[in-house]
Formats: C-alpha cells, structure tokens, sequence
C-alpha cells in the first residue's frame, strides 16, 4: 500500500512508522542526508529506539535504531547484542545513507535496450513482473542459479529450499571467500562453525595476516574485545595488559595496533607458525597434559625438523632491524618461548595467509598451534559454537568459492543454466575480471532476474529488476558466525516503512509466494519471513532455556525477542575439539612454498577497503569520504609503495602508476608508505565501479580502479578458494599527477630506526 499523509498519520502511533518522500534537488554529498518533508501537524517530538540487525556489516551487527515521526535518525550497537555488545562499525551505520539514498531502485523495471545498456521501463508488480518471473522459473528453472549475499538463518534456508524446489541452486558471493580458512579450521578441528576467539581473556596473541581490527571476521566484536586486552581484564590475573604481535607483509590496521610487526616474505606463514611448534616441543614449552607423541605420530620435535628456527629463517625475511642484535632464529624461539609461557596465548590466521598456493597449509600450521599451548576450548582461547539454534537453519553461508564460480561461468556458457538470479550480490565486479563473467552473462539465451535496490554492475546486466527492500524496512534473522560461543540469533525487524515514492518488496516474501503459487507449500509453507520468525518462536519457547526462560508464553517471548533482538542461550557451550591423531606430521607433509602468478618486482597484497570492502558499500557516500585507519586516503584508489623504493624509481606522492600483473592492469595514485617491505605493492579493493550511483561511478579513471582486474582466476586445488595473494606485479609510471585525497595534512609519514632500503620499524603521525 501506498503511504499517503492520511495512512501516514494513522500509523503514526505505530512500531512500524513510514517516512516522508522528498524530492531531491542537490548533487552532491548532501543529497543523501537532505530533510524530509513532514506534515506540519506530525511533530511529537518524542523519539523510540528499536532494535534490529545492521546488514551493511559482514557479520550482522546487532543495532538499535532512533526513530522520531516516522524517520530512522541514527544507529548505534545494542548494547544486549552477544556478537557486538553496543558497538557498531561505521558500515552499520551507513544504513541510514542507504534508507534515504536518491539513487535506490523505486520499483520493477524490465530491460528494453541491449544488454548491459542500462534501459529500462517501468512495470507494475501485479501482474507484470510477477507473472514474467513465474515464466521463467518454469520455463528455465532447471539449472538455474540462486546468486546471493552470504546469508543464513532464515532467508538462507528460504533460498536453498527455493533453489532446489525448481531445480536450481543457491550459491552465496563474497570477493574475498573464506573458504581456504573453513576448510582449514576444519582440517585441524573437525568443525564446520568458526571459532570464537576470546581475546578480551587472553594474554599473548599472535595474528598471522589476519587485519581482524579492520576487515577481517567479526571485526567489531575482536575489536571490542581487544580494547579489554589492552587494558587488562579483572577477569585476567592481575589485569595484565595484552601482548599482540602480528606477521603480515603489510602494515594494517592491526598491524599498527600491534606490539611487534613481523612483515615475513608473503606466504611463509605456515614455516613460521610450524618453526614456533618445533621451538616449542624440542623445548618442552608445552601446556601441561598436551600428548606430544599423538600430535607427531610419536616422532617428537624431529617431526619437525626440518622447520627449525635455524633451517628456515634465512627464507622468512625478518627485517635485521627487527632482531634486536640477535638472529632471526633467536627472534623465532623468542616468540616461541613467550607464546608458550604467556598464556592463555591465541594463534589466529586468515586473510592474505591464507590467500597463496600453499593457504590451507600455513592456516592448519597457525591453527594447530593452539593445541600446544592448552588453548582449545579454554578461556583466553578458541571457543566453538554449537550450531544454529534450530536444525532447519543453516548457521553458515554456502559461499561459493572460485572453482564453483568457474563451474557456474563454464554452465552458463554450456547452455546449462539459463537462469541467473542474484539478490545484492555484484559478481561481475567481485569476480577476477580474467574469469569473464561479464561476457559470460551477455548471452541472448540467458535470463537474469535481479533483486538489487541500487544499480551495479551486475544489475545492469538484468533482464529483470525486482528491487528489494532494504535492511531498515524489512523482516530476517541471522546466525552469528562466528557466534559468541553460544548458539544465538538476531532478529531484524522493520524499523520504517519505505518512502512514498518508492515500492520495493521484500526478497524472502517473494520467494514464498511465488514458490507457494508454483505448488511448492510443502518446501515452504510460510506467508511471509514474519511468520516464519513467529513459528520459529514457538519451538524456541519449547525449549525452556536461553531468552526463553523470562517468557511466560511463545508471544511474550516474541516481544522479548524484538525489545532485545534476539535469542541466545550463555548456558550452552559448544564442543571442545580434540586434536587428530599425527595432525602435525600430516600438515608438514602438506608443506611447499607459495608459487605466485606472473612476473614482476613486487609482491602484490590487495585488501579489502576499510569501509567500501569489496565496492558493495561504493554508492554510499560516507563510506567512501571515511579515510583510510593507515593511510587516511579517501574517495581513492592509492597505491602503496615503500617509501625509499618509490624514491629510488623518482616517484613522488600523487603520482598516476600503473600496476600490472599477468591477469591485467590498473592505474592509482601512489602514496609512499615507508611502513611497507621494500618488495611490496599493496592495493586496497573498493574502486573502480562502472555502473550505478554516482558516488560510486563519478571518480577519475586514474584514482578508481578495480584491484580484482589484476588476478588470475586460478584456485587452489585442496578447496576450490582463490590465491588472490599470490600474484607478482609491475609498478611503473604513467608521467602525470593528482592531488591525492588525505587527512595527514602536508607532512608525509616518516619512519624512526631504519636502515635505507629496509623494512620501517616504527610510524609516527604528523
């Protein structure tokens, strides 16, 4: 239904209050956060705060929002939330731009130019736009593929279920996937869910390429939890402060945070961590009642030999200066013996360690050292969840990996799928660009369905547009994971109702109905993603344990639920996994080092933008002015190169250098970094969009590029996940210059304590 001022101010005593329509006449920033026109007779001035799940974030926020007549006005953490308890990244908070934002999807549209030419007119949801998709489920549903956002809980079980009751499939995209790092955590813990890292208890924690205070995992919650590591938890004995050393070939956000930087030869992560496991069981560093023997099939420390300090530091890279006039070896069996005996210790990986030839490898080393130290379902370690709280619900996302992208690519391109459907998921952009997706989809036997509520790359490539409603408006749920180490789910409710002028529907709705009206009940019985949440209530209610204990019945337990946004129970644990007979044996048999694609002079280390990821956040404007935690860059794709290397090749600030790999080739403005190895060449993702709004489109080609046009589309073959670390580029110049955007001011970052040509020790701000 429409909202008029009549409806308008009949609802306005309501939870569920819709916002006013304006229209927008700035062009610029502003445009997003403009006033709203108000009927003058609405001013109550009184505000509510309801409690949601902030979707912009990859792991599901839990939010409250402030709402007054009718508009959502800001959004912070809850403070009840398990996973962020009350803190928010700035992505949650973006969800106000994306609510008000003028370029959203107002309605269906179907294509009427050539593909990929952005022409469209408008249609009528009834009977048009839904009679056109049931057309097409029946016709082409056979092979189709489902091509969503990672999603569990209920909207995933609704999308696998949908998927497979027409013959299709569901498959989740994120650029970046995790899949090497699941497959490792199981390898080594035999578990499908990740673990909860219990940083605010620990006391010694090493982090192998994972910037987890930045991008990585749940980045709020290790972000919380940290700030308790810092500053010494009374739960700690004695409140002691914590001790972060982090091994990365690139100066992070975490990096930055850390007590000691390790910037090792891109993927040695695992010798490392392997070379730390041979320290500390020659030197009998182990935690009390570790069986050493069924870690190493009995062979003790000469299982590991042939990663002894000794015998593998020379390839590892450790910056001299960082030895504090010791060898590297003796820095090694430092860290070794300070990991051991500063407990509880935490060995975590992920990110760029994992994103070689050999990622499973060095991740299964770094993971396994956690067994050593006693550090495996202990306080101050990892603990593991026990699942989704419900069997029905999936507690993770099926996120595809780059084999099954290439599978996906070859069936389409076989005749096999004529079908694509995608819900707020941009492959085309996310996708290495040598894998050809693009052109893959630009086929006239092919129909694509999206369900986006803003305009990508992707999208524009739709033969059908179902625009969805954003997270502020709609009913879902989510399973942590990682979870807090319970079972727990968030509940995300509407908080406004959409502007007048706008008529999106609920993605999860759709699929019921038109499963429902192509004879699917049995697979999904329910009328809409609400009525699935309440039955799911009723079975939570059953259970008598968690939230569930301060309700009286399965309705005030739905209150409950929405007032605190959510279910979780403290009381349940999950497993503490127990180590697999030789597991130590088995991953230094798996051991080789890293190949890396290409030729070039430099190590290339792309990662996800702080704000703008992978560039799914590239369309809201406070995402892409909030600079950069390191670097302090905005609205711009840099690249970063040691400073004295940028110097030896008469590179200055602000100069356009192109980057080039095997795969392609890209062009940014450089910012000398003298906090980078010397043969490094890091590039944040982010930029480079070509459709859509023009906050995310409107950048000079020089300064906005797409870092994923610069890899191979190879995978790895234990897992299918893509190496996108390990790639050798080509840094040259291309002879002009831009102003860089920044907020250092005009001083440039300047190390202290290094040699020329060298690896920095230490960065100080202006």
């Amino acid at each position: 239904m429409k909202l008029t001022r009549r409806n308008f101010l009949a609802w306005a005593g309501l939870s569920a209050i819709g916002a006013v329509a304006c229209d927008v006449i700035q062009d610029d920033e502003l445009s997003v956060q403009s006033p709203r026109s108000l009927p003058e007779d609405l001013v109550k001035g009184r505000d509510n705060w309801y409690a949601t799940l902030g979707r912009n974030a990859t792991d599901g926020e839990g939010v409250i929002v402030r709402v007054m007549e009718g508009r959502a006005k800001k959004i912070q953490g809850n403070p009840k939330y398990p996973v962020n308890m009350g803190k928010q990244s700035p992505r949650s908070e973006a969800g106000l731009q994306a609510l008000y934002h003028p370029d959203r999807i107002e309605g269906p549209m179907l294509r009427t130019g050539p593909r990929g030419s952005g022409q469209y007119r408008s249609i009528q949801w009834e009977p048009e736009a839904l009679d056109i998709l049931k057309r097409e489920l029946a016709a082409r549903g056979n092979g189709m593929v489902l091509i969503t956002e990672p999603l569990r809980g209920h909207l995933g079980m609704i999308a696998e279920r949908f998927a497979t009751s027409v013959g299709g499939r569901h498959l989740c995209f994120d650029s970046m996937d995790d899949t090497t790092y699941r497959a490792a955590v199981n390898g080594v813990f035999g578990e499908s869910c990740l673990p909860d890292f219990d940083l605010a208890n620990a006391n010694y924690v090493i982090s192998f390429g994972a910037d987890f205070l930045s991008t990585w995992g749940s980045s709020t919650r290790l972000a919380t939890a940290y700030g308790e590591f810092r500053q010494g938890s009374e739960r700690q004995a004695g409140g002691s402060r914590g001790y972060l050393v982090h091994v990365d070939p690139r100066f992070s956000m975490t990096a930055a945070n850390a007590d000691e930087w390790l910037p090792i030869t891109p993927g040695m992560e695992g010798y490392l961590a392997l070379s730390l496991a041979y320290v500390i069981i020659s030197e009998g560093y182990q935690a009390e009642g570790v069986d050493v023997n069924a870690l190493t099939g009995g062979q003790g420390a000469a299982a590991l030999a042939a990663f002894a300090p000794e015998n593998i530091a020379s390839q590892l890279g450790i910056p001299e200066q960082l030895h504090e006039e010791k060898t590297a070896a003796e820095k090694i069996r430092d860290l070794a013996n300070n990991f051991a005996h500063h407990g509880p210790s935490i060995a975590l990986g992920g990110g760029s360690a994992g994103a070689h030839t050999n990622g499973q490898f060095n991740l299964m080393a770094i993971y396994a050292l956690n067994y050593l130290v006693g550090s495996v379902g202990s306080n101050g370690g990892l603990r593991f969840n026990p699942g989704a709280p419900l069997d029905s619900l999936p507690a993770t996302a099926s996120v595809g990996s780059m084999a099954d992208w290439s599978k996906v690519a070859s069936e389409i391109r076989g005749g096999n799928t004529r079908l694509v459907m995608v819900h707020e998921a941009n492959p085309v952009h996310g996708l290495p660009a040598s894998l050809g997706f693009e052109n893959t989809l630009n086929r006239d036997d092919l129909f694509i369905v999206s369900f986006s509520s803003f305009m990508d790359e992707t999208t524009v490539m739709a033969d059908l547009i179902l625009p969805d409603r954003v997270f502020l408006e709609d009913w879902g749920d989510d399973i942590p994971d990682p979870g807090p180490g319970y079972p727990a789910m968030g509940i995300q409710q509407p908080v406004v109702n959409p502007l007048s002028d706008l008529d999106p529907r609920s993605f999860g709705d759709l699929l019921l109905s038109v499963a429902q009206e192509m004879g699917q009940e049995e697979a999904l019985p329910w009328a809409s993603v609400e009525a699935a949440l309440k039955q799911t209530t009723e079975t939570l209610f059953a259970y008598g344990r968690g939230t569930s204990r301060d309700a009286g019945s399965a309705g005030e337990l739905w209150n409950l639920m929405l007032q605190q946004g959510g279910w979780w129970d403290e009381s349940a644990t999950g497993p503490t996994p127990s180590a697999p007979a030789g597991l130590l044996n088995t991953i230094a048999a798996q051991g080789g080092q890293p190949s890396f694609a290409g030729s070039g002079d430099f190590y290339l280390q792309p990662f996800l933008h702080n704000s703008l990821l992978d560039g799914r956040n590239a369309h809201i404007p406070w995402m892409q002015g909030l600079p950069d935690p390191v670097t302090t860059v905005a609205w711009q794709t840099w690249v970063e190169l040691n400073s004295h290397t940028a110097e030896a090749m008469g590179l200055r600030e602000g100069d356009i250098v192109s980057v080039t790999t095997g795969s392609g080739s890209i062009r940014g403005v450089l910012y000398p970094n003298p906090a980078l190895p010397p043969r490094v060449v890091a590039v944040p993702l982010g930029q480079g969009r070509r459709s859509g709004s023009d906050y995310a489109t409107g950048g000079d080609a020089r300064e906005s590029s797409n870092a994923l046009d610069l890899l191979s589309a190879a995978h790895l073959t234990e897992n299918g996940g893509l190496a996108w670390a390990g790639h050798m580029a080509q840094v040259a110049p291309t002879g002009e210059s831009l102003k860089i955007a920044k907020f250092e001011g005009i001083f440039p970052a300047r190390q202290i304590g290094h040699t020329p040509g060298e690896a920095v020790i230490l960065v100080t701000d202006h």
